[in-house]
């Protein structure tokens, strides 16, 4: 070959592709407000971000005490911005947790977890198998009315571990593909608690709840009654088939959306101390308790707050 031909021929790049439905890098839209929403500063608590999109830190506010109109209208406009909210030591009793979480609806409870001292506080007390832990998921998305949101009080924290995880399902939604968008308009999904509590709850348990739970169907892509938002809600532990997709083409398509909560981007962690407080948004995100402290013990209790049908 001459020097001239060598110099003019140009290399081909090898033909390559990436699995169907994987996750691609490059830039992410995080947005943490609502279009045309402005960004307003808070005049009655100190607001700590934890990140761009979801989680925050609030100091000033005490939850032992009854909130002042004020102070708990801006706090709800911070959980509509950050999703969820952190109370450092805080040590809240049963009844005042349920007071704070009160301000924003009348209560449930769910007959398949453990009650504390209080019946309509939950308690998670955990030293070594996992339970109700460790999956991406929305809470009690297998009732009609999922719950508004949820308040947790650490009790109790191991030497390590422990931490717990929160996804933006409105940033999720933000970035996925337009054809990925276009395809879930109007879509509707099965919402069942058997596939979430068999992993730990003996079958002649569950077969008592059946029928108090039949299986229900939300929308694919809920819009937040407060916001205005779009985002996903479909989840791991619940959501079993897209309604008249096909099998295959609907497990394809729950994988894809279920791929959203692990995108770092999307996520906020807190590292407990005890005496700590969250409340998050169960309308517009997924959570994830880290299983990673055995064989230490870790007591959790939880308020729940009930919610509307999600459209």
């Amino acid at each position: 070959m001459s020097l001239t031909a060598s110099i003019g021929s140009v290399a081909a790049l090898r033909t390559s592709r990436l699995p169907p439905d994987g996750l691609y890098e490059g830039p992410r839209e995080l947005r943490r407000l609502a279009p045309g929403q402005p960004d307003r500063p808070y005049t009655l608590f100190d607001v700590v971000p934890l990140g761009p999109v979801i989680g925050a830190e609030i100091g000033g506010v005490d939850l032992t005490r009854p909130l002042a109109p004020a102070v708990r209208e801006e706090l709800d406009r911070a959980l509509l911005e950050w999703k969820v909210l952190f109370f450092r030591g805080q040590h809240p009793s049963s009844a005042e947790q349920r007071a704070f979480a009160r301000n924003w609806g009348e209560l449930e409870t769910n007959p398949l977890l453990a009650a504390g001292d209080d019946p309509e506080v939950a308690r998670f007390d955990r030293s070594s198998a996992p339970s109700f832990e460790n999956v991406w998921h929305t809470d009690v998305t297998f009732r009609e009315r999922p719950a508004l949101g949820a308040v947790l009080h650490l009790r109790e924290v191991p030497p390590y571990g422990g931490d717990t995880m929160w996804a933006d399902m409105a940033a999720a939604y933000d970035n996925l593909p337009p054809e990925v968008r276009a395809r879930l308009e109007g879509a509707r999904a099965v919402h069942d608690f058997v596939p979430g509590f068999a992993r730990f709850t003996p079958e002649e348990r569950l077969v008592r709840f059946q029928d108090r739970f039949p299986p229900v169907e939300h929308p694919v892509v809920r819009t937040h009654p407060a916001t205005g938002r779009r985002m996903l809600f479909v989840n791991t532990s619940f959501t079993t088939r897209i309604v008249g997709w096909d099998q295959e083409e609907s497990d394809r398509m729950l994988r894809l959306l279920f791929q959203q909560a692990h995108v770092p981007e999307y996520q906020v962690r807190f590292t407990w101390r005890a005496g700590d407080v969250a409340f998050w948004d169960n309308r517009a995100t997924q959570h994830y308790a880290v299983n990673d402290y055995a064989p230490h013990r870790r007591v959790a209790e939880r308020v729940a707050v009930a919610g509307d049908r999600p459209r």
